[in-house]
């Protein structure tokens, strides 16, 4: 035994020596407890190897099998995002060269950084707030901070899927609902109504019919009961999805994981066939390279790479707890961030077929409109007949002769051309019409299904899709809440979980006004945006600098068996964090320089118009990403100051196939003493509570070095209760 230890310097010195319980157990090695002094059975001794699986066993629940595992980060991390959001940033920003900031984004930021959160979920056991108070307690934070974004996420995101739910339900009749205006009767006469015949039929089914919406947020207009319902029914199916933990919720991935692909695959095949579908794939893989250059463009790369995979939410870590230790976490990072991209650019091959169909059957009436335009000025004589070329027949008038006309009439009428009101009719003009987010799928998608054969079907099926894409990423934002919460401060499971569900409903209220829509804009665009980002930042920190990526890496070795590649920790030492810094700060600048709005319906224009939060939307606004972000200074101050302890001196045993679970917290000192020492408090020195740090796999305890296999009180203590006690 080395001759500086505690043990050697009691033994050998009368000068009292201060150690905690934490300090003395955690030279302890895991032994059979067959041979432990402790064992009251009666067996007979001799040493026998402890299984593995034994030494693994705990209370903790597991997954049913890897594929259970995979197919719930697959869930968790492919979401609504993947089928809207990911088309229209590619169409936003220069199509097929958006896909270069993305990967390089993915693969410096995006992999290391999911991996890591697989890897200290898997290795510490525990949910977000176990998991970095562990690392670091002053940076506990960070776990309450994921928990707050996930309740942000959720209360809206639910919401998306009562949307779907809507859709899906009306979808049941034939002809969509939404494939034709309404009339409206005013005495004898039947005229269309008027919103709807300024906009279009999806249009105004989903503004008018769908969400009533009012002019702007300031005008409540009270609940939209149709959309109450629709939020009631997604958090009953959320809550049985999740009320048992993994047990319910991993059943579920097996369908609502896979069914979104069966339907993609549907759609894929179905796009390909339509006219119009190459010109739609050609336009969003044709690059545009400028934008490559634009630091907004990799701003809005970067915060996608983050919402893809679900970084910071605490679901990627709360999904990895559950897994056994020797699990290649390394492998899942890859593949599931491999299937995320892959989904994204297959969601994106969809869209864009099917707006590239839907963008010939509006450029045809765009030239059978002009036309008649063209009819009732030959016949007025306000064009002369000699401007049409002698080819061009009106009955069958193709894109390319209408091309062709107009060229001639703009030339020969340069000076009065603005008076006709003729329009040019480009497909790529219509190409490049982008709808963002909701507006791609229960406007843009939703009108192209209108002019499917058998459109019921498609819609049903599409937004079946949404409901089980909403529902995977939904299940992992309730783990993110659940299992951390769960795991500190041992709620009862259920109960708590009905109790997240009932109280997200109520608040979820909110959403489901009339102004309920500008909400959910203000929710998604910017209250969890900048946090996540701080979130992420001091995780890579957390690891790579103060627990240190020497000490992590050597970890991962001695978890998986082999040691990860070296790319990883330049990139969480170094690349990662630099690239995080700059993306904060544009985020910050971004917020400062352009003031946050939204895009209003205006009833009476029968059009959107982007508005402004008023005043007190932006001190909301202001109010949420700040208390997404509190607990974050907050623990670290109290911490700091020793006001709020990091649990160091909490002992906790377990007793469990050989292994010893028995729950003793928050000793008191002459307790502790007599516990260890076996002495009575008079005859023993008073231990101080210190806080120990891990030694890691690589480091030797000076007791192993003693020769007593039962460690050097006999007693074979392994913490199984404390995040230490699984490394």
């Amino acid at each position: 035994m080395p001759k500086n230890s505690k043990v050697t310097q009691r033994e050998h010195s009368s000068e009292h020596v201060t150690e905690s319980v934490a300090d003395l157990l955690a030279l302890e090695e895991p032994v059979d407890y067959k041979q432990s002094v402790l064992n009251v059975a009666g067996e007979a001794g001799g040493k026998q190897k402890v299984v593995e699986e034994e030494l693994e066993a705990e209370d903790r629940p597991a997954w049913n099998s890897k594929l259970q595992y995979i197919l719930a980060q697959i869930g968790f991390s492919v979401g609504l995002g993947n089928i809207w959001r990911f088309p229209y940033l590619c169409q936003k920003n220069g199509g097929g060269a958006y896909l270069v900031p993305y990967l390089v984004l993915l693969i410096i930021i995006g992999i290391p950084l999911f991996f890591l959160e697989l890897a200290v979920g898997q290795r510490i056991r525990r949910g977000s707030i176990g998991v970095w108070h562990y690392v670091c307690p002053r940076l506990g934070g960070i776990g309450f901070s994921s928990c707050i974004v996930c309740l942000f996420v959720g209360l809206y995101y639910n919401v998306i899927i009562g949307w779907s739910i809507f859709y899906f339900f009306k979808s049941f009749q034939y002809p969509l609902p939404w494939s034709e205006c309404p009339v409206v009767r005013n005495g004898t006469t039947a005229v269309v109504e008027p919103e709807c015949e300024k906009s279009s039929a999806t249009t105004y089914f989903w503004y008018r019919e769908a969400l009533d919406i009012s002019n702007s947020i300031s005008e409540s207009g009270g609940l939209n009961w149709k959309m109450t319902l629709c939020l009631l029914v997604a958090w009953s199916i959320v809550g049985m999805a999740v009320v048992k933990g993994i047990q319910s919720s991993g059943k579920v991935m097996y369908f609502s994981s896979l069914f979104p692909y069966v339907v993609l695959a549907c759609f894929l095949v179905r796009g390909l066939l339509l006219r119009g579908a190459v010109d739609g794939i050609l336009h969003m893989f044709t690059p545009k390279l400028d934008k490559m250059l634009d630091p907004q463009v990799w701003r809005e790369a970067a915060t996608q790479v983050f919402f893809a995979l679900g970084l910071g939410f605490g679901g990627v870590i709360a999904f990895s707890s559950y897994n056994k230790q020797d699990n290649n976490c390394h492998f899942d990072a890859a593949l599931v961030s491999f299937i995320n991209f892959f989904t994204s650019v297959l969601a994106t091959l969809v869209v864009f077929a099917v707006l590239g169909f839907k963008a010939n059957i509006m450029n045809e009436k765009c030239v059978v409109e002009n036309a008649e335009k063209i009819l009732g000025y030959l016949n007025t004589n306000v064009l002369s007949r000699d401007l049409i070329p002698p080819h061009v027949n009106f009955s069958h008038l193709t894109t390319k002769d209408y091309s062709e006309m107009y060229r001639v009439i703009m030339t020969v009428k340069e000076d009065h051309f603005p008076s006709l009101g003729l329009d040019p009719c480009l497909l790529e003009d219509e190409l490049d019409k982008s709808v963002q987010g909701t507006g791609l799928a229960f406007i843009a998608f939703t009108e192209a299904m209108t002019h499917f054969p058998a459109s019921p079907f498609w819609s049903v099926m599409f937004f079946l899709m949404l409901i089980n894409l909403g529902l995977g990423s939904m299940i992992g934002t309730m783990a993110g809440i659940t299992t951390p919460i769960i795991d500190t401060f041992k709620v009862p499971k259920e109960m708590f979980t009905v109790g997240c569900c009932v109280f997200a409903f109520f608040v979820g209220l909110l959403f489901v006004q009339r102004s309920g829509n500008y909400f959910v804009t203000m929710f998604d665009d910017y209250s969890a945006t900048l946090p996540l980002t701080v979130i992420v930042i001091l995780e890579n920190i957390a690891v790579a600098w103060i627990y240190g990526t020497k000490k992590f890496m050597q970890e991962l070795t001695e978890m998986l068996g082999f040691q990860p590649y070296r790319f990883y920790f330049y990139m969480w030492k170094f690349v990662s964090p630099l690239c995080m810094a700059v993306l904060t700060t544009a985020s910050i600048i971004q917020l400062g320089v352009t003031p946050p709005g939204y895009s209003a319906w205006i009833k009476e224009e029968a059009a959107e118009r982007y508005l402004y939060f008023p005043n007190w939307a932006m001190a909301l606004l202001i109010t949420l990403i700040i208390v997404a972000t509190l607990p974050i200074p907050v623990v670290f101050i109290l911490r700091h100051f020793h006001l709020l302890s990091d649990g160091s001196n909490t002992l906790s045993v377990s007793y469990k196939k050989g292994r010893m679970m028995k729950d003793i917290s928050n000793l008191e000192e002459n307790d502790e003493t007599r516990f260890i020492l076996s002495k009575v408090p008079s005859e023993a020195p008073s231990p101080m509570p210190t806080h120990r740090s891990y030694l890691g796999p690589g480091s030797t305890s000076p007791l192993e070095n003693s020769g007593n296999p039962n460690g050097r009180y006999g007693s074979g203590y392994l913490l199984a209760g404390t995040p230490e006690s699984e490394l």
